[in-house]
């Protein structure tokens, strides 16, 4: 008897994340983004920046509904969004503390501005970040080409809303 491959949703999410990797010519291991300096660490960096988006599109390219993993989970979503960030463009100031998110950068780059640095973090093409807890931060592309994004993140019952956007 020939042994079932059982795979879960979770599972099947991360080989999703890892075929957009590998589409986008990407290596399997990406590197690590863009880090704030250890001397530039900080609770107080930069502060509140823009609070609209500029210049940037942001498509749902799929969803799982997350309530099948338990009670802790329910109303829960997983997404993944595809960003295009034109030059000059901004993902305005926004919070991480209830939406955990991975960021891929497929091409071009854009630079971070983050309430745990006192510097700007440019991130390009190739690099993931991962984005929780305590930080807020605003992204601009500040290059000559558009820079496009692959973010995974959990939307908890409450976020479902037009704000959670970003």
């Amino acid at each position: 008897m020939k042994p079932v491959l059982k795979i879960d949703r979770m599972s099947l999410a991360a080989l999703a994340f890892a075929a957009v990797v590998l589409g986008a010519g990407l290596p399997a291991a990406s590197a690590m983004a863009g880090e704030c300096p250890a001397d530039q660490v900080t609770e107080d960096g930069m502060k509140p920046g823009p609070m609209m988006p500029k210049g940037v599109s942001d498509s749902v390219v799929k969803t799982i509904d997350l309530s099948s993993k338990g009670e802790a989970w329910k109303g829960s979503m997983l997404r993944m969004r595809k960003l295009v960030v034109q030059p000059g463009g901004i993902v305005p100031w926004h919070s991480h503390e209830m939406r955990p998110a991975n960021i891929l950068i497929i091409s071009g780059s854009i630079t971070e501005y983050s309430s745990t640095c006192k510097v700007p973090i440019l991130h390009k093409k190739g690099e993931v970040t991962a984005e929780f807890g305590h930080l807020s931060h605003w992204w601009k592309n500040n290059g000559k080409a558009s820079a496009v994004l692959y973010s995974s993140d959990i939307l908890s019952p409450e976020m479902h809303t037009d704000d959670a956007a970003m």
